[in-house]
């Protein structure tokens, strides 16, 4: 890494209400609570849709939702399309596998700001 672990920084850390199996959310999609929650953070932060330089995010239960659930989450919370983003699927630990494949890849210097975390839907 040619970034120290001191220059990497969690900023706004957010997240969606917590329900119950079958309950209020179970048709809301994990992309929709996803672009929910990046919207909620570019708000909260002030940061420019502009800046961000890519999207992590992971995802257990993809069945159903389509290619590449991250970048929907990016293009439903208004990022621009220039933006690329990956999904991770880790089974219990893709949202901090994302947490962390963001970290590294700031600390590479291959990026400056990431949107990372998990969306599931159950």
């Amino acid at each position: 890494m040619n970034g120290s672990a001191e220059d990497i920084v969690v900023s706004t850390p957010l997240r969606t209400a917590i329900g119950t199996f079958g309950g209020v959310l179970k048709d809301t999609t994990a992309t929709d609570l996803g672009a929910t929650v990046v919207k909620e953070v570019l708000s909260r932060s002030g940061l420019d849709a502009g800046r961000v330089d890519q999207v992590i995010v992971g995802n257990v239960l993809q069945a159903g939702q389509g290619m590449n659930p991250s970048r929907q989450v990016g293009i439903k919370a208004g990022l621009p399309v220039s933006v690329p983003a990956m999904t991770i699927n880790r089974v219990c630990g893709s949202g901090l596998q994302a947490v962390i494949s963001a970290a590294q890849d700031i600390g590479m210097e291959d990026s400056k700001v990431i949107v990372a975390g998990g969306i599931e839907n159950m």
